[in-house]
């Protein structure tokens, strides 16, 4: 899920949709002096840099292409990763979005998103209605979809530039629709613009109009001089891009190992002041009942597979003791393929039918599912898209990689699955986290959805997963407006017995084992490796 954390990073440090060749320094010889160049700081230490330009369409009259290259550089719970990063963007000379490629390489290879927006009058779309051709490929194939949009998208990219464009005027308010290539969906966003200040950057002061931002429920501020260019960006969260020179822009502040951990930085350490034991093992947990401030519980999502939701009291059980109930909904949603999700991969279903090769009953095939997918992928935070084809063939990923993998195996041999986005419990904190939920068909029209966890190796998944929404990348950008935000008291707590005490309203001496965590949270985290699950 860090992978959400970078798409929305990109309202940060605008148009960070980025495609990595093998070789950094041949990226960027395509710009020259003209191009901006940025630095970008979480807490005041460097984690990496952007760099932009745009440049005339050689033949096509006012047409431009907008290209942005960069490198993040950041810790990950101890673990230091390098991610590559480009865009390129064409436009019409009002800025309007006519093509886009954007890819992300972690280190095992680049997966790429290239959109084509076709206007009204073409492919049977109605006066209304823009078509979006998207293709994404990784690994050297290549899978192609329509949306149809109600308007014409806009890229990070070229947001800046178009308000530029039309004029920075104080006191102006605008809203528009920008395209995330990361979750495939438009999203609304509002800008305001305000008056001229002093912004020193480069050691110089340059003057730049003060520019509020909304998007995905996040709010950052820009400092952009009438030409467009980006001087400072801000974030609550404790992001900064600022203008740089070359030089400086591709230098660390830091040299070696990042010292900031961004998974680290997202955790909610929760109040056990009530007089409870700490959380030991959270296997043993067998029901928690937590008081949760700073988030809106009233979704759907929140109730059912064992969690109840009353105001802001949240009750959850162990997943053993859920009951098979009549089925009332379809399952054909999730069992079918998504963009990400490619349950109708050959090579998906081959190792799907070889990890439940001999087993029958869906249960004990979607416990074998868990298993090997836990063996299978090597757990390692990873800033990528998590495109289950790509994590069968790297083997590498987080919390995310494992979901998307199981989720497509578990589809493409006729299990239904989806994805289920939350907080779970490491080592005195609640992470965020990513898991599926299975359904078991126990025959005579009746089931059950079951949480399971293939990072942690459990099934099913321990009490302590604390879910806030289901679905894609899409789905979970309803959840980043909490990170930082979110404060949890635990109320009651049931173990199992002969493991840590059941002791409910009495003091107990000792206090939880936490981790030196920050409640600060950072733009999306996880909590895959932390240890302890086996």
């Amino acid at each position: 899920m860090v992978v959400l954390w970078i798409g929305v990073m990109a309202v940060l440090i605008h148009r960070s949709y980025i495609e990595a060749s093998g070789n950094l320094a041949t990226d960027l010889a395509r710009y020259g002096s003209s191009a901006q160049w940025r630095g970008v700081y979480y807490r005041g230490e460097k984690i990496g840099f952007t760099v932009s330009q745009t440049v005339p369409v050689d033949g096509e009259d006012g047409a431009l292409e907008l290209q942005e290259d960069g490198q993040l550089q950041m810790s990950l719970l101890g673990s230091h990763t390098i991610t590559m990063l480009r865009t390129t963007a064409r436009v019409n000379r009002a800025f309007e979005l006519q093509s886009f490629t954007f890819s992300l390489d972690p280190g095992t290879g680049p997966i790429t998103v290239a959109g084509e927006v076709r206007g009204s009058g073409r492919a049977g779309l109605t006066s209304r209605t823009t078509g979006l051709h998207i293709s994404i490929t990784s690994n050297g194939r290549t899978r192609t979809e329509v949306r149809q949009l109600a308007e014409r998208p806009m890229l990070t990219l070229n947001l800046v530039r178009r308000l530029a464009d039309e004029g920075l005027t104080p006191g102006s308010r605008h809203q528009w629709s920008v395209f995330d290539p990361a979750t495939l969906r438009n999203a609304p966003v509002i800008v305001t613009v305000g008056a001229r200040e002093i912004v020193r950057a480069a050691n110089m002061p340059i003057p730049a109009f003060r520019v509020e931002m909304e998007f995905a429920g996040l709010h950052t501020t820009s400092w952009i001089t009438d030409t467009g260019e980006i001087v400072r960006e801000e974030s609550p969260l404790g992001f900064i891009t600022v203008r740089e020179t070359a030089e400086r822009a591709r230098s660390l502040a830091v040299p070696g190992r990042i010292r900031q951990d961004l998974l680290q930085a997202a955790a909610v350490v929760p109040d056990m002041s009530s007089g409870l034991p700490p959380i030991g093992d959270p296997r043993d947990v067998r029901r928690i009942r937590m008081r949760v401030d700073g988030a809106d519980l009233s979704s759907a999502d929140l109730m059912g597979v064992g969690q109840r939701v009353d105001g802001n009291i949240v009750e959850i059980i162990d997943a053993q003791k859920i009951s098979a109930v009549a089925a009332s909904e379809s399952f054909e949603p999730y069992l079918r393929p998504e963009p990400f999700i490619e349950s109708d991969d050959a090579d998906i279903r081959a190792a799907a039918e070889e990890a439940v090769r001999g087993v029958s009953g869906p249960r004990a095939r979607a416990e074998s599912l868990t298993r090997y997918v836990s063996s299978t992928v090597q757990k390692k935070p990873t800033v990528s898209l998590p495109s289950a084809r790509e994590v069968l063939r790297t083997k590498i990923g987080d919390c995310n990689e494992h979901t998307a993998l199981f989720v497509a195996m578990s589809r493409s041999i006729g299990i239904p699955a989806r994805i289920a986005v939350g907080l779970a419990f490491v080592r005195g904190a609640f992470y965020y986290h990513a898991w599926p939920e299975v359904y078991i068909d126990e025959g005579g029209n009746r089931g059950l959805w079951l949480p399971v966890d293939p990072t942690f190796n459990q099934f099913p998944a321990d009490a302590t997963h604390f879910r806030l929404a289901r679905g894609g990348l899409d789905k979970q950008a309803a959840i980043l407006p909490l990170i930082g935000r979110v404060k949890i008291a635990v109320l009651e707590l049931e173990v199992t017995p002969g493991s840590t005490p059941m002791l409910v309203g009495q003091a107990v001496s000792g206090a939880p084992i936490a981790l030196p965590v920050q409640r600060l949270a950072s733009r999306w985290c996880l909590p895959c490796f932390l240890g302890g699950h086996e």
